[in-house]
């Protein structure tokens, strides 16, 4: 959610690692070279909805198991694409793989205390 707030321009200058969407979209690019051209706006904006979306879906709770895995897949592709470009350091510079390894145990635990799913689940008892 941090990345999303940089991204959108809520962080002051010197705590930001981009600053504006722009920025970022220009990173997008970088990261995502071996994709056709015009593509790095698109991505940078679906990555952006889909980091924002997860993000508090998880938050929340709600579809935890399936979230989680989603999550988890988006940071794989993230930490492939930073590690096919950028090198094998970048995404472990932004503990990218650590966050996809932790979004797929979280999806593999028995329950998930204070969940809406947990919420549900008394309910329907």
């Amino acid at each position: 959610m941090s990345a999303v707030a940089d991204r959108l321009g809520f962080w002051p200058p010197q705590y930001a690692a981009w600053g504006n969407m722009e920025a970022f979209i220009a990173y997008t690019d970088k990261i995502t070279a071996f994709l056709p051209g015009g593509l790095a706006t698109i991505n940078a904006y679906l990555a952006t909805f889909a980091e924002s979306i997860l993000g508090v879906l998880l938050i929340l709770g709600f579809k935890t198991r399936w979230i989680a895995k989603l999550t988890g897949l988006m940071l794989m592709a993230f930490a492939i694409s930073m590690s096919l470009t950028l090198g094998i350091k970048a995404p472990f510079d932004y503990s990218v793989w650590v966050g996809s390894a932790g979004a797929f145990l979280l999806a593999n635990q028995p329950s998930f205390a204070f969940s809406i799913d947990e919420l549900v689940l008394r309910v329907r008892n």
